[in-house]
Parts: structure tokens; C-alpha cells; sequence
């Protein structure tokens, strides 16, 4: 994949008027509220708010804060949240199919050459010998709720390798990491901001990457309700357009280090407001950086992923096996790849 740096990015950035990404002229201070996770991988949506970007494109923005997939694609739902960024889950499917919810971009996605999420497993597990993600045949792997993300690079990686696994729903991720790291749970996958730390306890072990067996994997991905996609389209341009210009100083910053070092330290400084904030700065650097994956510049959503992961839903009878693809995906705001 071609590198931009810097400059060229920001050249980008003002062609995206092609594409429907240009911030129009709305209302001063059009109050929104946007749904996160504390993840580095929301770096996007947390430089727009420390920038200013979404107050230049006339957006009043306020945060609510989420600890899994699901309770945020609800909150979309009900109008408690406008915009978020998250795995797509089959909770989100289900709401899309029953019209309530439309992906409208791509945040996070695997890449060749760029460190992505790994499989892991506990110290018990190692010890005994497990030291691939194939070897885990018959073995318990962690997952927020049934049709989470977790569930389905688990479900992928093990219909590649010909195993099965018992998936253990843990509800959050604390959960979830509190059970590896104890041994109640054989294994799990997750972001590398949150691998490589645990790992380094002792307590885990990293075993496999899953890019290995979803190239290309639209981890996560940008929406919002149908309503604001198809009757607020000024609004959501203008979200899109901020949230867009918070990932492409992130990408200059950490994959193509166009400010060096004392650019990471600065992005770094900024991040550690929203991540790991129960730690000092020093401390929560290694793992910011660590988590470093390349968000889709401007958006752009690689739709064969996401038909990919809405057919394994449906294979898994977790939602209803009609449901076509364009109840899930709008592909108007953003360019798309794969479709």
C-alpha cells in the first residue's frame, strides 16, 4: 500500500469533496454526542476533539464512553449517541436490519506491514504447550457477547485451522483480560495496544497474528442511525470530514512519522488524556505507541470485509440469514473498496 506522507495527506484531504467528505456549512455549534472506547484505535474521533476539527466544521461534540460493541450500536439506535466507531457486532446487523442503524465508513483496519491485533493465550495454556493459534482445538476463548469481533477472528482463525473452541461471553474487556491473565480462559484476540503490555506481564503470551487469517479485516468501522444518514446528510458530511482530518494526523504521526519523534511524543501527550488515563504518562506511552495501527484515511470502507463479516453472522445463525448488505452499509459518504 502506498505511504502519504504528511503533505501529500493533507493535499488529500482537500480533494474530498469528490468523495462527499468536504465539511459543508452548517449550523454554528450543532450539538452531537459520539460513542466511544477508550482504544488507541479512536484516535481519529479524539484528535478531532482536541483540534478543534469538529468545532471548525460547526459541530458541538460530547463524548459518552462505552466498554463493548453492542451497548453503543443500541445507544445509536435509540438516539442516545449520532456517530460512533466500533466493530461491526451482530447486535449492529440486527438493528440495521430492523432499520435503525447504517455503517456509513471504515475507522480501523488490518494491513500488511503494520503490527495488528494478536492472538493470545494464558500463561497455563503455554506452559502446556500451546504456542499456535492452531494448536487450541477444543480449548475456551474469551468474547465480549456472542457476534462480537472477538467472536468472529476466534470463529475465522479456527474454520482455517479445522479446530473448534468453546466461546466464553465475559461481557467487557476487563473481564475478559482478568480471565486470561488468571487462567479461566484459555485464549483470546485483541488490539496491540492491549496485547503487547500483557504479554510483557508474564501472564499471557502472544501466539499469532490475525491478519494471518483475515488480510485486509475491517476491524471497525464508522455509523450512525439511518435517520442521520439519510435525513441529516450536511451533519454527517461534517462529522466525517473532522473525524477524517483527526485520522490523518494520527497516520502522519505514528505510520509515517512525518514529525519524528517529538510528533509522537506530542500525539502521545494528547491520546494519554482519553487512554490509559489510570496510569502516568510514562507509563501509559509504551502501550499508546504499541497500539498503533493505520486508520482509514478518509473513512474509506473496505466493504468486501464488512460482506465478509455479515455472512459469517448469518452462517452462525446469530442474524437473520435475508438480510442484504445494503441494510448495513451506505456507501454514499465514503469510498468504498471490494464492494
Amino acid at each position: 500500500m502506498t505511504r502519504l506522507t504528511r503533505r501529500q495527506t493533507l493535499a488529500g484531504m482537500t480533494a474530498l469533496a469528490a468523495t462527499g467528505l468536504a465539511a459543508p456549512a452548517i449550523a454554528s455549534n450543532r450539538k452531537i454526542t459520539l460513542g466511544a472506547l477508550r482504544f488507541t484505535s479512536h484516535a481519529g474521533t479524539f484528535v478531532a476533539a482536541e483540534r478543534n476539527y469538529f468545532a471548525e466544521a460547526g459541530l458541538d461534540v460530547e463524548m459518552k464512553f462505552f466498554q463493548a460493541a453492542q451497548p453503543m450500536a443500541v445507544a445509536i439506535a435509540s438516539g442516545d449517541v449520532d456517530y460512533a466507531v466500533t466493530a461491526i457486532s451482530g447486535g449492529l446487523v440486527s438493528l440495521a436490519d430492523k432499520g435503525a442503524i447504517k455503517v456509513i465508513g471504515g475507522a480501523l483496519q488490518e494491513e500488511e506491514g503494520i503490527d495488528g491485533q494478536k492472538f493470545l493465550v494464558s500463561d497455563a495454556a503455554f506452559k502446556a504447550g500451546i504456542t499456535a493459534p492452531g494448536m487450541l482445538d477444543g480449548k475456551s476463548f474469551g468474547m465480549t457477547t456472542a457476534g462480537s469481533s472477538f467472536h468472529y477472528m476466534g470463529s475465522k482463525m479456527a474454520q482455517a485451522e479445522g479446530i473448534s473452541l468453546s466461546f466464553k461471553p465475559l461481557q467487557k474487556v476487563g473481564a475478559i483480560i482478568g480471565a486470561l491473565k488468571t487462567g479461566q480462559i484459555d485464549a483470546w484476540s485483541i488490539v496491540p495496544h492491549i496485547a503487547k503490555p500483557l504479554a510483557g506481564s508474564g501472564a499471557v503470551h502472544m501466539i499469532g497474528n490475525v491478519s494471518d487469517y483475515l488480510p485486509d479485516y475491517q476491524v471497525t468501522t464508522v455509523f450512525t442511525s439511518t435517520k442521520n444518514a439519510s435525513e441529516e446528510a450536511e451533519m454527517t458530511k461534517a462529522y466525517l470530514a473532522a473525524y477524517s482530518k483527526g485520522v490523518a494526523d494520527y497516520n502522519a504521526t505514528m505510520i509515517a512519522k512525518d514529525g519524528g519523534d517529538a510528533g509522537i511524543d506530542e500525539m502521545v501527550d494528547l491520546l494519554h488524556k482519553y487512554v490509559y488515563t489510570d496510569r502516568p504518562r510514562d507509563e501509559a506511552a509504551p502501550s499508546i505507541i504499541n497500539g498503533t495501527m493505520r486508520l482509514s484515511e478518509g473513512a474509506a470502507l473496505n466493504v468486501a470485509s464488512v460482506r465478509d463479516q455479515l455472512e459469517w453472522f448469518q452462517s452462525e445463525g446469530l442474524v437473520d440469514a435475508d438480510i442484504p448488505l445494503d441494510a448495513l452499509v451506505d456507501t454514499s459518504y465514503v469510498q468504498t473498496s471490494g464492494a
